[in-house]
């Protein structure tokens, strides 16, 4: 046995393994569960930012080659070489218009070799293009040097956001000007922007100096994603690529790193609307030069951490309390299984001496079983006696009239004699016999049971008594087979004994009538019924109960009680009643075995 302080001890050890155990699952659990969500978050980004990529491409694209085409058009090259003519330009600003209104782009217009806007699709608007200088802008260098010029830019006459597509004009392999398509990407933010919300993400694109100039939250754009030095204050400035638009920077924690695309950092970002932290992935649009960056937000994980951690804590809990009750338990069983060992010796005796007792219960009840058989044959006694004597005085008679035939030479009449003698040996033999099987000790097995037969070979027994107190019998049988389960000689027993008793039941009555009924539907059906004077009320209860008698019965009271267990081995039940005419009736209900009508 251990000491309190050392229980004390153990239980403390125990607590402190389990707390350490618990602290290691729950890091185990959270760096998993973080690990495999960040992988996932960033592996959905991968597939979102390809797909926005991919529209935005396709958006641009349908605008990129509207340039080149226009540039063959020589309405262009007639309006910069007679730019002087007003009629001149003004068909070339209808047509711009047109053009405009048929490519859906923002704005196209047409520059000299200077930069100067000579022509205009937004020609009869107060901030018309014509007549500003663009020579400052990228796409007019790339244009006016011979190539195709593409650039992203705030307009510093509309103020507003596009991307510009140039190609040269040329005249006899001179270039002459540039024409412009403009896209307003406003609406392809927009479109963006709804792809962003089904998809629960956020996105941002930045030009080559880091500024996010796309986004599809407003707070985010025109910021800087890097800090905003002196010298590239200047230099956006010089530019004009955002006009007058004010350039801050965006609020990030960490600061923003210009790394692999591979990566998979998260950002705090702050703003008006909160601080939230972000995935983010990004990946570079070559045609246009920009940088797409997908931000998926990092809540929904956050939120799913707490219930699964609980989760990981109790299932931590039950397998400790698991483990802690399997030691327990083998050192009970341990225990127990010496305590049971010494049980069972004991258990071994004790049922040694119940098997002895019950042997002796069973001798015991078979015997009390035979005595009330006997206790039958007792009460029948005289009747079988005048049963016997008759065929007996009979006999003695044919034996003296024979001998006499015999002096007398009388063959034929002695044969005749002997004949009825043989017939009257037979039926002693055949009564005999019967008292004999009834009177035997069962063997306890059973077997299938002729119902009809039972009952007839019962009557055989009760024969005699019935002559004797002159008892009419109405016996109603099945036609066909009708079998049963059980001990035919037990049942035979309660067959008889009901009969006594009825006829015993009936001394007292001047006319005595015996109805036996059999009848078969589901279960199989046996009513015997005398017209005594019945059963009263108040002995119906007690009537099966073991030494309960009446007065106008006879015997220990034990033939009913005897018959109720035997008919309930049986699988049945035994019942009474009173009939509305008078005297009692007995059913008897057993289970069918096989039934076959004639």
């Amino acid at each position: 046995m251990l000491s309190f302080s050392s229980i004390k001890k153990r239980n403390f050890f125990i607590g402190m393994l389990l707390i350490l155990g618990l602290l290691f699952t729950l890091k185990i659990t959270y760096w998993y569960l973080l690990e495999q969500g960040t992988e996932t978050i960033a592996e959905q980004s991968d597939k979102q930012i390809n797909e926005l990529v991919i529209f935005i491409d396709n958006a641009l694209s349908h605008y990129e080659n509207i340039p080149a085409v226009l540039a063959q058009n020589p309405i262009l090259e007639q309006g910069l070489l007679d730019q002087q003519n007003p009629q001149t330009i003004e068909k070339l600003n209808a047509y711009l218009s047109e053009l405009q209104q048929v490519t859906e782009s923002s704005d196209i217009y047409l520059t000299d070799a200077l930069g100067v806007a000579i022509a205009a699709s937004n020609w009869n608007i107060p901030n018309s293009f014509i007549n500003h200088d663009y020579s400052f802008r990228p796409y007019f260098i790339d244009a006016i040097s011979g190539k195709s010029g593409q650039y992203y830019a705030v307009g510093t006459s509309s103020n507003k956001r596009g991307f510009y597509f140039a190609n040269p004009v040329y005249h006899k392999g001179v270039v002459l000007g540039v024409i412009v398509v403009k896209v307003d990407i406003s609406l392809i933010e927009q479109q963006s922007s709804g792809i962003a919300i089904a998809s629960q993400y956020e996105f941002m694109i930045s030009d080559p100096d880091n500024i996010v100039f796309l986004s599809s939250v407003n707070s985010w754009r025109f910021n800087s994603l890097t800090p905003l030095t002196q010298a590239k204050r200047f230099a956006l400035n010089a530019s004009k690529r955002y006009a007058n638009r004010p350039i801050g920077e965006l609020s990030l924690s960490p600061s923003f790193i210009v790394s692999d695309a591979d990566t998979s950092p998260v950002y705090k970002i702050s703003s008006l609307d909160g601080n939230a932290k972000y995935l983010e992935r990004h990946q570079l649009m070559p045609n246009a030069n920009w940088n797409v960056h997908i931000l998926a937000p990092m809540k929904p994980l956050y939120e799913s951490l707490p219930p699964v951690m609980l989760l990981a804590t109790t299932l931590y809990l039950l397998l400790a309390l698991f483990i802690l009750y399997s030691i327990e338990r083998r050192k009970n069983l341990r225990r127990m299984r010496q305590e049971q060992n010494q049980l069972e010796q004991r258990v071994k005796d004790r049922t040694l001496a119940l098997e002895q007792a019950n042997t002796q219960l069973k001798d015991t009840q078979d015997e009390l079983i035979q005595a009330a058989k006997l206790t039958v044959i007792g009460g029948l006694s005289a009747s079988i006696n005048h049963e016997l004597n008759q065929p007996l005085a009979a006999l003695r008679s044919y034996a003296q009239n024979t001998q006499t035939f015999i002096d007398r030479n009388m063959i034929d009449d002695a044969g005749s004699n002997i004949k009825i003698m043989i017939e009257l040996t037979d039926r002693l033999a055949d009564i005999i016999g019967q008292f004999k099987s009834f009177t035997r000790k069962s063997q306890g097995k059973d077997s299938a049971i002729e119902v009809n037969q039972s009952i007839e070979q019962a009557l055989t027994i009760v024969q005699p008594e019935m002559d004797k107190q002159s008892v009419r019998l109405s016996l109603t049988l099945l036609d066909g087979k009708c079998q049963i389960w059980g001990d035919s000689v037990r049942l035979q027993q309660v067959l008889v004994n009901l009969i006594s008793n009825a006829i015993v039941a009936m001394q007292q009555s001047i006319e005595r009538l015996l109805r036996i009924e059999v009848y078969c539907d589901s279960k199989v059906n046996i009513n015997i019924q005398d017209n005594g004077p019945g059963v009263r009320e108040s002995q119906m209860s007690k009537i099966f109960e073991p030494y309960y008698t009446t007065s106008e019965r006879q015997g220990l009271g034990l033939g009913l009680s005897i018959s109720q267990r035997i008919i309930e081995s049986m699988q049945g039940s035994i019942t009474v009643e009173n009939a509305q005419q008078g005297g009692a009736i007995f059913h008897i209900i057993l289970p069918l075995y096989l039934r076959e009508e004639v």
